[in-house]
């Protein structure tokens, strides 16, 4: 009795939370270190080629709750390193449904002054979905709606971006998906997904010569959701441990640590606590979030100090 309870409980939340416009694209509390996932004018923009592996667990212990796995590549192009490339795949499993999003992003930076740079990105997407209908406990085992699995149904995207930034700050505006996708179609208009507009921001302060302080903020608008505002204030002490906080209004409450490894590799951990009342459930201990990064070192000495972004 109490497993069906629970395969009720996660066919609502497929339906509430992934397919009925609300949590629509993959979701990081570590986004600051993965902003090429949101946004394609940040391709290249560290000046070198950059690595970010993270992987998320969200809900730990709700059956059938969201993983996600992303693998992100980008790197300038160029002698003046103007162009910048990336490649990334994000995976992500809800219940009886798989995405998987094939992301190639372009962009091309401009000097806008003595510090500041300003980028334009372009995405295309190839977007592939699967959702096994026989992991789902039906209440009517005769409906048509669910009688066909779903196997790498093919949709297209593109997306834009702009991303202007600073040694110390930065701005971004993005549409990573400009096309509405109807992925499939039951009695329950399932399956739409609709355009997702972002806006990121930071600033690094230097409290003193070992500490700096970086307050940075996302929002996430849905047209028919609430908006998503994620706060976050993160330290970095000796440019090599950083220790943070984070807030999803009306949503989560986070903690943040990372540890730079080497001058290339920076580890990074992220546990969410629930602030909704999926979060003072049992079967809810939490989301967890894993993130491994590789920066090439810089051959050019354009930017003489670590950035904390």
């Amino acid at each position: 009795m109490k497993g069906k309870k629970k395969r009720c409980l996660l066919f609502v939340l497929l339906i509430i939370v992934n397919f009925c416009v609300a949590q629509q694209d993959a979701q990081y509390t570590q986004y600051m270190y993965n902003t090429i996932s949101v946004n394609p004018a940040y391709a290249g923009n560290k000046g070198a080629l950059n690595i970010v592996a993270l992987y998320r667990n969200q809900w730990q212990g709700l059956e059938g709750a969201p993983t996600t796995q992303t693998l992100a590549v980008d790197t300038p192009l160029g002698v003046l390193q103007r162009l910048g490339l990336g490649l990334s795949v994000i995976n992500e499993k809800i219940g009886p449904a798989t995405e998987t999003y094939i992301n190639l992003d372009l962009s091309y930076r401009i000097p806008v002054s003595e510090e500041g740079e300003l980028s334009f990105g372009l995405k295309g997407v190839a977007h592939l979905l699967s959702v096994d209908f026989n992991k789902l406990e039906l209440f009517d085992l005769n409906d048509p709606s669910f009688s066909t699995n779903i196997t790498n149904k093919f949709s297209p995207n593109v997306g834009v971006g702009m991303y202007y930034n600073t040694d110390r700050f930065y701005l971004g505006f993005s549409v990573p998906n400009l096309l509405e996708t109807s992925h499939f179609n039951t009695n329950q208009s399932l399956g739409e997904e609709r355009i997702n507009y972002y806006l990121i921001s930071g600033y690094v302060f230097d409290l003193n010569n070992n500490i700096k302080f970086k307050p940075a903020l996302l929002t996430k608008l849905v047209f028919g959701t609430p908006l998503q505002i994620d706060l976050s204030a993160n330290f970095m002490f000796y440019e090599k441990f950083t220790l943070g906080l984070a807030y999803r209004v009306s949503a989560a409450l986070s903690a943040l640590v990372g540890f730079r490894i080497s001058n290339s590799l920076t580890l990074g951990f992220a546990y969410d606590r629930e602030t909704t009342e999926l979060g003072n459930t049992r079967f809810n201990s939490g989301s967890y979030e894993a993130m491994l990064r590789y920066d090439l070192p810089k051959i050019s000495i354009r930017r003489l100090t670590p950035r904390f972004f």
